[in-house]
């Protein structure tokens, strides 16, 4: 029964990633990686040039899950409490009542969150670590399960603002879309993808679902050399010889979550050194930063080649 109810996970699983692909053309791996990240229960930067289908992907991830959605476009003028909502006196009661903002939602798209001033991104911290909003000394939890999708444009464009260290670290990935090959834009060209906010995408699974695949993640199994594998990643990234900052703790048990996920999309009850090698660069690209010259991509390579599967 229980090898029926994989089965059955599987093909659900299968339809919701082959929607997302009809969805966002010739970008399968930004696909998978972004469903690795919602099984995971992490949340999401993805970081392009505007108009590539950041938003677009964000929208469809809710759709297909069934999932209730709410887009906030940051800007230099938004406030905290244009995010997480306010506290408003209401004379006919005599009290304050709470107000909550769009940051109650099971998915939420902080579009362009780096064009808003560090204040304003700081809300998103505790929300996105405890998964509850704290407003004038009371504590409201936030709907299960939540997901923060969060889109930054290059940092060279005017009006932006570099997001902290510590907001970066409650990213469990950050990905790049790209622009699309020739294929596959030609089909946008004539229509074949990349469909209208507008026009809804059909949902292949519901919350509930999905929270039973998270919940399916941590049974995944790992063997004691697969953990000394992504332990021996870890310490390498620290090396101070080659590294200006390395994984923290939370990078490395969120390495772990995204490797039992893979194997989960993958249909398997075991994860693989594979599975670590697949997940790192979306999980360390914006966490660890060379001391020589260079990409944030080509440090993780440089970590990777460092640390062989044995």
């Amino acid at each position: 029964m229980q090898n029926v109810s994989r089965e059955m996970d599987r093909d659900a699983l299968n339809r919701v990633e082959a929607s997302l692909n009809r969805v966002l053309l010739g970008k399968p791996e930004a696909v998978r990686l972004s469903l690795i990240c919602l099984l995971a229960n992490g949340h999401l930067l993805i970081q392009d040039q505007p108009g590539v289908g950041k938003t677009t992907l964000a929208h469809a991830l809710a759709q297909v899950l069934g999932l209730d959605y709410r887009r906030i476009q940051f800007t230099s003028d938004l406030l905290p409490g244009d995010v997480l909502g306010v506290s408003v006196f209401e004379q006919a009661r005599s009290r304050f009542e709470f107000h909550p903002g769009p940051i109650f939602t099971q998915v939420l798209l902080a579009d362009e969150v780096n064009r808003a001033p560090p204040k304003t991104q700081s809300a998103l911290l505790e929300a996105m670590q405890e998964r509850q909003v704290s407003v004038d000394g009371n504590t409201y939890p936030l709907p299960e399960p939540f997901f923060v999708i969060a889109t930054q444009n290059p940092l060279e464009q005017i009006g932006t603002h570099p997001l902290p260290e510590s907001q970066l670290d409650r990213f469990l990935m950050c990905i790049e879309l790209g622009y699309p090959d020739t294929k596959s834009e030609r089909a946008l060209l004539e229509g074949l993808g990349h469909r209208d906010d507008s026009e809804p995408v059909p949902a292949e699974a519901s919350p509930e679902a999905l929270q039973t695949w998270q919940a399916m993640v941590t049974s995944v199994t790992t063997t004691p050399p697969l953990l000394d594998y992504l332990q021996a990643l870890l310490h390498a990234s620290r090396d101070p010889a080659l590294f200006q900052s390395g994984l923290s703790p939370r990078a490395g048990l969120g390495l772990l979550r995204a490797a039992r996920a893979s194997a989960l999309l993958d249909g398997r009850t075991f994860a693989t050194p594979d599975d670590v090698r697949r997940v790192l660069p979306a999980l360390a690209v914006h966490r660890i930063t060379s001391r020589d010259p260079g990409s944030r991509e080509a440090a993780v390579n440089r970590l990777l080649e460092r640390v062989p599967v044995e």
